[in-house]
């Protein structure tokens, strides 16, 4: 709608020059003869050239101070270029090239009045109503036609510029124009340029902010086309690659107010962590916001990022030098032509009228006052015209001169190939070139290509934008001055030399601007809502890794996260040590246990034959030692370490030493207890009592845990596992995998199970018979022996189950059970044989045989003793003590202990 309004007015405003809507018009205000504010060249071709030879005006005014470097050197440099192509007989051979170069005072709606020159020629005038003061009819001036323009600098006034131009189908190539709008060929369709469009700087400039590893920028634009497209540029790239998030987005009014730009600093101010500032604005608020920020005393804080723009000029950084340090600034790759400088070096008032504000220049660059209609009143010295360029001034070509050479000769190379085709052998214009059509112009310069003034190639896309090629500038503070030099170049990709930059800080390192510092390793990002670039760092935790830069996972359960928690590592495997104090204590206690039994076995063996050995039951004494044994035994197997071998080993003989043991105690007990039971109702000896028939009772009772055994081993067959939950800890660290036999605490309890109610039972019959006198049997022996070892197991069972889930579950628990199996082992051991032992070893004078009684007078005297318990809690403990010692025996007197066999009697 903007666009439409600008060629309605457009329209107008050249109808109301015309006077084509019937007015009448005095033919000497046309712009058409009035070359004051132009500059004019005669030729076959007439070129256009739209320059800001000044800036833009204040309160009012059109145009403002003249513009030394962007509006002469350019303007001199599109001069330059027609007179070489016009020199060159092999370029447009016979035609002249000639030129009406306007001013655009760097503003969008004066460069489009000027504009309107160009179309002049092509508009049809109706002079019928138009007449003279005298009555006579005019005289119009035929205006030059132009068939091409080269320009304008300012995207914002090519814009303009091309609404104009397309109407009237006149192609136009811009030496200096960027914004991304223009490569839209549908509305710009007879625009080009060569210069590459923003949207490759835009991607150079978020390449450059990459590599530097900013990821938190601002952006500054100024008002009007070519900021604020090349900031949307630079934004829709950054959200389309990733990894760049805009803290701020600003822009320069077109007319600021005083203090806008101390506003814009504090804005900037608002998000420090981003201190890049990406900038596409004029050089005049380019000087300006430098100039507030070192107001501000913000020197050192932002780091510049310039668009082409700012690119190597030295105006927006005069007297902003410590400011402006360390700015990145991208310029379309270019090169100096010397050429034009011995050209530009060598123009003189005297040689250069053609150039109507050259005087002007004159003035400004040397300071002084042409006589007394000069443009600088207040000036001291008056212009000898003997001042040189270069010598009596300082000279610097200014960047564009090789595009505006370019464009010019864009336009010439395809006026050659038109002319080549049109007119072959023609000398000079032929008819068919007296009147060029702008569209088929437009074809031949799209297919251009040749060898620009710096010798890189000028060619042009489907859009009419010229390739991207830039080089990269740092301004560098050194010792000696401040300069832009070169630290790489784009073409398609990057290509930076990091470390040739410096930086106002003394640190070498690269300054960041970032919103959140890098995660530490084994850290996961928690990204702020709707700002991917701004995040918290959250630990992974417990047995997590950080398996991506935003996720942690669990490691697999057999591992644990590696020290950095980047990864996972296997958990380190442990076992039972010998050497560990677990281990120590229980094989110390088991070899003591060994030695004693073989001690004591040796020693029956030894004296098998004596009283003692044989009134003990010496078949069921060595069950009773190969129990007592297996128990010491079993502590190797536990302690050793986990394989088939040793998990099978575990099995057999875990249970299997407490059951030879009870199951031999068991059939004494209730040997003992049927023997007596039955003396109370016979004197006929019991069935079963002969060693035989002991024997076969006890191995009865042992198959039964054997055959347990054997059907655990069929049903699941013994194997080691590791066992990761045991010891693991809330700190991975201390996280270990025990290795050991697949034996649970239900398998173990079936297992020990059998031979604690082999226990439980004889500890029964031990109570049972504990009234039986002890001259006769070991009765009590036994139940002292099952009563300790009853209270050895019970705080077996809090010890070993209670501390199912202590991290040192397993040393404690297979110590525990160790240990216990020993205890019950040294007291059968203890209680049961180291008294005939220290009988047999130390007197050997008791161990004498005594007569044999017979089965009755055993029984006899099991019965009076029977009787004299019930008295003994009716009399004092003399009388019964008196009386049971003559009922007994009264021709015996001896106190010595008497051993009586019955092993030996008839059932």
């Amino acid at each position: 709608m903007v666009r439409a309004l600008a060629w309605y007015g457009g329209f107008l405003l050249l109808t109301a020059l015309t006077g084509s809507v019937g007015q009448r018009a005095d033919p000497l205000t046309l712009p058409a003869p009035e070359y004051a504010h132009s500059v004019r060249l005669d030729g076959d071709i007439i070129l256009g050239g739209l320059f800001p030879v000044h800036a833009r005006g204040e309160r009012g005014a059109p145009c403002g101070e003249l513009k030394k470097e962007k509006g002469i050197h350019r303007l001199e440099a599109m001069l330059f270029a027609i007179d070489l192509i016009n020199k060159d007989p092999d370029l447009l051979p016979n035609v002249t090239l000639g030129a009406r170069i306007l001013d655009t005072c760097s503003r969008d709606t004066y460069a489009l009045e000027q504009s309107l020159t160009f179309v002049q020629a092509l508009i049809e005038r109706d002079s019928s109503d138009v007449r003279c003061a005298s009555g006579e009819l005019p005289i119009f001036a035929k205006p030059d036609k132009i068939v091409g323009v080269i320009g304008a600098a300012a995207s914002s006034v090519s814009i303009m510029v091309a609404n104009i131009l397309r109407l009237f189908k006149i192609p136009q190539i811009s030496y200096a124009s960027t914004a991304p709008e223009l490569s839209d060929n549908t509305r710009y369709d007879f625009f080009s340029r060569v210069v590459p469009p923003d949207s490759y700087q835009a991607q150079a400039m978020l390449d450059i902010v990459t590599a530097m590893g900013w990821n938190y920028v601002s952006t500054l634009a100024s008002e009007g086309n070519y900021g604020e497209s090349g900031v949307e540029a630079f934004v829709q790239i950054s959200r389309e690659v990733g990894g760049v998030c805009i803290a701020q987005s600003l822009k320069i009014p077109r007319e600021p107010r005083p203090g806008e730009f101390d506003k814009i600093i504090l804005r900037l101010l608002e998000t420090p962590s981003a201190r890049a500032i990406v900038m596409f604005a004029n050089e005049d608020d380019i000087r300006r916001v430098l100039d507030a920020a070192k107001r501000n005393n913000q020197t050192g804080h932002f780091l510049w990022v310039g668009s082409d723009s700012w690119g190597s000029k030295i105006s927006p950084v005069v007297q902003q030098e410590s400011v402006a340090e360390g700015a990145i600034t991208i310029l379309p790759k270019r090169a100096s032509i010397e050429a034009f400088d011995r050209y530009f070096k060598s123009r003189s008032l005297s040689n250069n009228r053609r150039n109507v504000w050259f005087a002007e220049f004159w003035e400004e660059n040397f300071v002084c006052k042409l006589g007394m209609h000069g443009k600088r009143p207040g000036s001291p010295k008056k212009c000898t015209g003997l001042e040189k360029v270069g010598r009596d001034s300082s000279y610097e070509q200014e960047g564009k001169v090789q595009f505006v050479m370019d464009a010019v000769y864009a336009m010439a190379h395809a006026l050659h190939r038109m002319h080549r085709d049109l007119c072959s052998g023609f000398p000079g214009l032929c008819p068919r070139m007296s009147n060029i059509d702008g569209k088929e112009l437009l074809g031949y310069i799209r297919n251009v290509s040749f060898n620009g003034s710096a010798k890189t190639p000028v060619v042009f896309n489907e859009n009419g934008d010229a390739p991207g090629r830039y080089d990269i500038y740092q301004y560098q503070n050194t010792n000696r001055s401040a300069e832009y030099r070169i630290i790489g170049h784009w073409t398609d990709h990057l290509h930076l030399n990091i470390d040739a930059m410096n930086w106002a800080s003394e640190d070498p390192a690269v300054p960041i601007s970032v919103c959140s510092l890098p995660c530490q390793m084994g850290e996961r990002k928690k990204v702020v809502k709707g700002v991917p670039c701004c995040w918290h760092c959250e630990r992974c935790e417990g047995y997590q890794y950080q398996a991506s830069e935003f996720t942690c996972q669990l490691c697999p359960y057999e591992q644990r996260p590696d020290r950095n928690r980047t990864g996972c590592q296997p958990i380190p495997i442990i076992k039972l040590e010998w050497h560990s104090p677990w281990a120590v204590v229980p094989i110390f206690i088991a070899i003591l246990g060994i030695l004693a039994t073989t001690f004591v076995v040796v020693t029956f063996v030894r004296f098998n034959d004596t009283p003692i050995v044989r009134a003990s039951g010496r078949e069921m004494s060595y069950v009773l030692l190969t129990g007592i044994f297996l128990c010491y035994f079993i502590t190797f197997p536990m302690m050793a370490a986990p394989g088939v071998a040793v998990c099978s080993f575990r099995r057999i003989f875990l249970g299997l030493g407490m059951c030879f043991s009870y199951a031999a105690l068991l059939t004494k007990t209730n040997r003992i207890h049927r023997i007596f039971e039955q003396g109370k109702c016979s004197v006929a000896a019991p069935r079963f009592i002969s060693p035989a028939s002991q024997l076969v009772i006890t191995f009865s009772l042992i198959s039964v845990q054997l055959m347990g055994v054997f059907v655990w081993f069929v049903s699941d067959p013994p194997h080691t596992i590791v066992d990761y939950g045991e010891q693991r800890t809330q700190d991975p660290r201390n996280s270990r995998g025990v290795l050991k036999c697949d034996i649970s605490d239900l398998s173990l309890i079936c297992s020990l199970g059998y031979s604690i109610l082999l226990m439980v039972t004889c500890t029964v019959y031990a109570i049972k018979t504990r009234g039986v006198p002890e001259t006769f049997n070991e009765a009590k022996p036994i139940g002292f022996t099952m009563y300790t070892t009853c209270i050895i197991w019970l705080a077996f069972i809090p010890i070993f189950f209670g501390t199912a889930q202590s991290a040192e579950r397993m040393y404690i628990q297979t110590a525990t059970l160790t240990v216990s199996l020993s205890l019950s082992a040294s007291v059968s051991l203890g209680m049961l044989y180291m008294p005939k032992v220290y009988i047999i070893i130390l007197h050997p004078e008791q161990n004498v045989p005594k007569r044999k009684r017979s089965f009755k007078a055993i029984v006899t005297a099991a019965t009076v003793t029977n009787k004299l318990s019930h008295l003994a809690s009716e009399r004092p403990n003399g009388e019964v003590k008196t009386e049971l010692c003559e009922s007994v025996d009264n021709s015996t007197a001896s106190t010595k202990t008497t051993y009586v066999s019955y092993t030996n009697h008839a059932i």
